[in-house]
């Protein structure tokens, strides 16, 4: 087709060579959305069963690790306190048992060796001595064992008429969930009461196709793009990928872990990511030059000044606002890069 270079819709027409660029080669693209990474997350359970005094953090607020959120008070609490108190008490009990049997043993070796008590007196003694021994070992376990159990609930055997145990955050992060109120009472400890989730690092799980997970290994790094934040590109690296595949869609999951320490991204927000092999120099032709003609790509190569050609081509990943070009033209080819539509119908 000829354009008279003197016409109106000849200084329309933007022409350019075709350029090489370094392209990547096996790159994988594939869907994604925000996750919470699991290693950074925590239900909170009940330590004992009770009722709720207070809640003391609420969906959305960000707690330190350690910071009392819920008030328990609990008839455990009263009953930890008292078998503290009779534990003390079973110790010294066992103590003075094993002391008086330390006495006795001497007072009775004394006698046995100037031959006033007989061997089974002695015998007899040095038995007591042990049990009484066994009996102290037993009730300083027993003793530490409450103990421990008041230091699980932050509890001390002072005596208060009513203890409130505190639970506190098991992590910092934010708080994503509560499922629970003041007065309520709760007897299954097994049920989460709270979710709290550290954000500043998550996890983002993509479906990438079975003939693709090869080109991925974990540790490796890759691009993403959210649909949240069109135009910006993110890093991240595989820190997992599945061990199963999902016979449904064919797909592995992969799960890239990225830093999020301005809280932009949030949990089930759309994203892609994308994973370039090793790059070769490749013809690239920018995005505007690329007409579709009954469905097919092509482009107008300049063959003379004013005179053009139609060229099919084909196409590879559009990276940024280039489309390489797997065949069809070369690097050096004059192309028309913008205007290309006028000379579709001529």
């Amino acid at each position: 087709m000829v354009v008279p270079p003197d016409s109106p819709q000849a200084a329309q027409l933007k022409i350019e060579p075709v350029r090489m660029r370094e392209i990547a080669v096996d790159e994988v693209t594939a869907p994604g959305r925000v996750g919470i990474d699991p290693n950074r997350s925590s239900r909170l359970l009940l330590p004992v069963a009770g009722r709720i005094v207070a809640v003391l953090a609420k969906v959305g607020d960000a707690v330190e690790q350690g910071q009392r959120v819920l008030s328990l008070d609990s008839p455990d609490a009263d009953a930890a306190i008292a078998a503290a108190i009779q534990a003390e008490a079973a110790e010294r009990q066992a103590q003075s048992t094993l002391s008086k049997a330390d006495a006795d043993l001497a007072r009775t070796t004394e006698l046995y060796e100037h031959h006033a008590v007989a061997q089974k007196d002695m015998l007899g003694a040095q038995n007591d001595q042990a049990q009484a021994r066994a009996a102290l070992e037993t009730a300083r376990a027993a003793l530490y064992q409450a103990k421990r159990k008041l230091e699980l609930l932050e509890l001390k055997p002072s005596g208060e008429p009513r203890p409130i145990v505190q639970v506190r955050a098991p992590i910092s992060g934010k708080v994503l969930e509560v499922n629970v109120a003041p007065g309520e009472y709760r007897n299954d400890t097994g049920t989460p009461l709270m979710t709290i989730a550290d954000l500043s690092r998550v996890w983002i799980a993509s479906d990438v196709p079975e003939s693709a997970i090869r080109l991925i290994r974990v540790g490796e790094r890759v691009t993403i793009t959210m649909v949240a934040y069109p135009g910006e590109e993110f890093e991240g690296r595989v820190a997992r990928i599945a061990d199963v595949l999902d016979p449904q869609t064919r797909t592995v999951k992969v799960y890239v872990e990225m830093a999020n320490l301005r809280g932009r991204f949030r949990p089930e927000m759309f994203a892609t990511i994308r994973h370039a092999g090793d790059s070769r120099p490749t013809p690239v032709v920018p995005v505007g030059a690329i007409v579709q003609e009954y469905g097919r790509p092509i482009v107008f190569l300049e063959r003379a000044p004013g005179r053009f050609e139609r060229r099919e081509v084909v196409l590879g990943t559009r990276a940024g606002e280039f489309i390489p070009v797997v065949s069809g033209v070369r690097a050096g080819e004059r192309i028309v890069v913008d205007g290309g539509v006028l000379l579709k119908d001529r």
